[in-house]
């Protein structure tokens, strides 16, 4: 069993987040620049909705009486919306009123201390779901064997990822907008958006390259305490004891990544 060494980034989410440890996913560019400092824990689940998530994160989250025991979650990234704005009858539908109730709820967990899994020294970010690229889409679901049907919408999805932003409005977390800026990107055209999509619904490298930008940049100015630059190793780099070899023991004890 691995010792409570470092405190940890955890990331909440769907297929988008589950594919974040691609090679040069978000989330192994965030594992390496807070490597030493942080570790990160995938909590992404393929398929997944805002309804399913909410007894699962009951699982993954620490009460109170269990926190002091095991890593501290300093930061609790939450990406939904690309699987609730599944048009019905799709299971994987969530109403968007229901799905602004289930986001709040995550929030709630971790934030108010009534919740048994409050956490007061956990910050929490919002991510838009990206755009769909229905063309796209369609032309994968075609490939599939047997053959399947549309099953996204351009602009349901941007419904819901409006509603992240209103929910991070009203409940004073901040929203990464990755749907704004990858529309952007795509110069505000849906068959732009084939740069950064690999089947019109998930991401390739380059749109997670912006979702790392737009991630870091988040951290950085709304949580500077929290962003990897501002944090020191865990243990200390090897040319400090390379400077004092015979106390070696004593400068590889463990210390708080946040006291320089």
């Amino acid at each position: 069993m691995a010792a409570n060494v470092q405190d940890a980034i955890m990331l909440l989410g769907d297929s988008l987040t589950q594919g974040g440890f691609d090679m040069n996913g978000f989330a192994a560019k965030l594992a390496h620049v807070y490597n030493r400092k942080m570790d990160v824990i995938n909590r992404g689940f393929s398929g997944y909705n805002t309804d399913w998530i909410l007894p699962v994160f009951d699982q993954c989250f620490a009460t109170k009486s269990e926190q002091p025991h095991v890593p501290k979650v300093r930061l609790l990234v939450i990406w939904f919306g690309a699987n609730d704005a599944a048009p019905p009858p799709k299971p994987q539908h969530v109403p968007l009123e229901r799905f602004r109730a289930n986001l709040r709820k995550l929030l709630w967990t971790v934030r108010s201390p009534e919740s048994p899994r409050h956490s007061p020294d956990t910050r929490v970010v919002l991510m838009t779901p990206p755009p769909v690229n229905t063309a796209q889409r369609e032309r994968a679901q075609r490939a599939k064997s047997p053959p399947k049907e549309l099953d996204r919408e351009f602009e349901t999805t941007r419904r819901y990822a409006e509603a992240v932003g209103e929910v991070g409005r009203e409940e004073g977390v901040p929203v990464v907008d990755l749907w704004g800026r990858l529309f952007a990107e795509a110069g505000r055209r849906e068959e732009g958006l084939e740069e950064f999509l690999t089947d019109g619904l998930h991401l390739n490298e380059k749109g997670y390259a912006i979702v790392f930008e737009e991630l870091d940049k988040t951290i950085k100015n709304e949580y500077p305490e929290y962003h990897y630059d501002n944090l020191q190793s865990v243990f200390v780099y090897f040319d400090l004891i390379a400077e004092d070899p015979d106390n070696y023991m004593e400068l590889t004890k463990k210390r708080s990544a946040f006291t320089h």
